[in-house]
């Protein structure tokens, strides 16, 4: 077995073992796989069923409320030889059609954006997660049958790391902004203002296929629904090397891979840790946290983050971090910056290069 196969069992390994839920107490239970196209092909035509003959009350979307909340959703079914009823909408005519290939598979999934998430978003810092973050939220998951096997009831928030959870979740969650700002009461909870707010209708080939899940409990080959409310996200740094892991998931071109697959496949050393997990990247015996170096620019506003001038070999992170006042007001922005210091000039990267 290649090293790079080694890297990808491991990472799959902590993946077949994580959950939606963290008191799940059970394992997966595996029953015989079946051929993922023929699969996805079932489960395309039960979701579709299901989108033709359900819908939203839309109208508690429309814009006049500044802080749209997943409680506020009621999806309901056609009455038989009914229409849908006049501040409604058809499920199928509002939600949003989006592709994957997975396991060599070509996935249909689809979202109902009821609220994008009043973070702010710029053309290249969007205040949503990599598909490597951690992500704090509200949900609820059900079947296609309207029965709910999981969720919070959307009350106390809950944090998750999205690389521990199903392939959906990674999917559809960074097509989110977070909340636009949040407040502490004085009974010590946390209100949210304008989080990102959907529906996510997933493929059994997206959530868990084959098993039963995590409790043990849900039908293999199970379509699933997830409502949910995403709130707030924080970058990972699964080895603590100094580089969030999306920054170490990143193909020739810069550009981020999207599914674990292709994550465990980069390994620099091609020891048995892949890049994310591992905190000398290029096993030269000096951490990699020591071979670059991390700058916080603290400004006024966000926009002066955004405008710090960076050299060629230097990255703004896509979280901007915040310092609160007294009062619970935003007082500064912070920008992190990462230098990847090439000290031999040799166009690699002292924490990637040996020699």
């Amino acid at each position: 077995m290649s090293l790079r196969k080694i890297g990808f069992f491991i990472l799959s390994f902590v993946l077949v073992f994580s959950s939606c839920n963290e008191d799940d107490g059970g394992a997966f239970v595996p029953v015989p796989p079946r051929d993922r196209t023929e699969q996805q092909i079932a489960d395309k035509d039960s979701i579709m069923s299901y989108l033709k003959t359900h819908y939203y009350n839309s109208s508690a979307y429309d814009g006049s409320n500044p802080n749209p909340t997943i409680q506020d959703l009621i999806i309901s079914e056609i009455e038989e030889g009914g229409d849908v009823p006049i501040g409604n909408t058809l499920l199928l005519n509002a939600i949003e059609t989006k592709n994957t290939i997975s396991f060599d598979t070509n996935y249909e999934y689809y979202i109902l954006r009821l609220n994008h998430g009043g973070g702010v978003d710029f053309p290249t810092f969007v205040d949503s997660p990599m598909f490597t973050d951690n992500i704090r939220m509200t949900y609820e998951g059900s079947f296609l049958n309207g029965i709910i096997f999981d969720g919070n009831n959307f009350l106390s928030p809950v944090s998750f790391d999205l690389l521990n959870l199903i392939e959906g979740w990674r999917n559809v969650f960074p097509e989110f902004n977070t909340a636009e700002d949040f407040f502490e009461n004085e009974d010590g909870t946390v209100e949210f203002l304008n989080p990102g707010v959907g529906v996510m209708f997933l493929p059994s080939g997206l959530g868990y296929f084959n098993s039963t899940g995590p409790s043990g409990r849900l039908p293999a080959y199970s379509p699933l629904i997830f409502k949910f409310e995403l709130l707030q996200y924080f970058e990972s740094d699964i080895d603590n090397d100094g580089i969030p892991s999306y920054l170490e998931g990143l193909d020739e071109n810069g550009e981020p891979f999207t599914t674990i697959e292709e994550l465990a496949l980069i390994n620099s050393d091609e020891d048995n840790l892949i890049n994310i997990s591992d905190p000398d990247d290029d096993n030269d015996g000096i951490a990699t946290i020591n071979e670059i170096t991390i700058t916080n620019y603290e400004r006024d506003t966000r926009n002066e983050v955004l405008a710090i001038p960076l050299a060629s070999n230097e990255v703004l992170l896509n979280k901007i971090k915040t310092i609160r006042d007294s009062s619970g007001m935003i007082s500064k922005y912070i920008g992190v910056v990462i230098t990847f210091t090439d000290s031999d000039n040799d166009g690699t990267p002292d924490y990637l290069d040996a020699e």
